[in-house]
């Protein structure tokens, strides 16, 4: 059953109050397991890398590994579940763009939704579209450089009330400033690791090239860069967007491939997780 509205406009009201709510999984172990029990319980979400910092950035590539030719858009995993689901609903607005409200990115790009439990979401939010729309709405996200994030969201079942947890895909068009995992250095880490990049892909710094500007630590969104002795220095928190890569003056970061198959494998572990058919 799809939420009411004036639960929505409630949601939206205490946006910002996300980052105390979610130190507070740091702070109390009940309030980490009812955080996680309640928004996070059986979540698999991915962020891809930007397709235009795959495009215009040279990769490093493990070399006994072989690269396909063709793998230039991490996109392309959105794309196929798009073909392979029976149900399509874009949301009006970003729900996050809209509270904050945000400045960069227009807020009519909202998340995509797959699979039969889209039908239970409120039709004022948002609308079933063919496959054709969907993939206008994500090659507009894309060109406008949002970063995709697509997994099984549980907080995105609980607010709209579209369930099966298990039938519902979510693929979101988030933007650095906005985007609700800001909160992911005040989440406890066993809910924060539920969120992550694509198996296969990591960020690398060459520290020859960096000139140790900065740009790249105030541009991620998750506080996974640092500067040590003038020096990008990029953690394990790092969840694999390319932003810095894409804001990075001198090309010293790139995009690590170290599994050819990263994108048939990040569509295996969401079809394990995920029936959008």
């Amino acid at each position: 059953m799809s939420r009411p509205l004036w639960l929505v406009s409630l949601i939206k009201k205490s946006f910002g109050q996300r980052f105390a709510i979610a130190r507070l999984s740091k702070k109390y172990t009940f309030m980490r397991r009812f955080i996680d029990w309640m928004l996070f319980e059986g979540d698999e979400i991915y962020y891809l890398p930007k397709d235009r910092v795959v495009v215009n950035h040279q990769l490093v590539v493990n070399q006994a590994i072989p690269l396909p030719q063709d793998v230039v858009a991490p996109s392309d995993v959105v794309r196929h579940f798009i073909d392979e689901s029976s149900h399509r609903l874009i949301m009006n607005k970003c729900i996050c763009r809209e509270s904050t409200p945000c400045k960069n990115f227009p807020a009519d790009l909202g998340c995509i939704f797959m699979g039969e439990a889209s039908l239970k979401i409120h039709p004022e939010l948002g609308r079933q579209v063919s496959k054709e729309e969907a993939r206008d709405h994500l090659a507009r996200a894309s060109e406008l450089g949002l970063v995709q994030m697509l997994g099984r969201n549980k907080i995105d079942t609980q607010w709209l009330g579209a369930t099966p947890g298990d039938h519902l895909l979510t693929v979101c068009n988030c933007c650095a400033c906005c985007c609700l995992y800001r909160v992911l250095p005040d989440l406890h880490q066993s809910i924060s690791r539920k969120i992550t990049r694509m198996p296969g892909v990591s960020l690398r710094v060459d520290p020859e090239k960096c000139i140790g500007c900065g740009k790249c630590v105030r541009g991620c969104f998750v506080q996974a860069i640092t500067l040590e002795n003038g020096k990008a220095q990029i953690s394990e928190a790092c969840v694999g967007c390319a932003s810095c890569a894409e804001l990075c003056p001198v090309k010293a970061i790139s995009l690590n491939i170290e599994d050819s198959a990263f994108m048939e494998t990040t569509i295996r572990r969401l079809t394990a997780k995920i029936d959008v058919k």
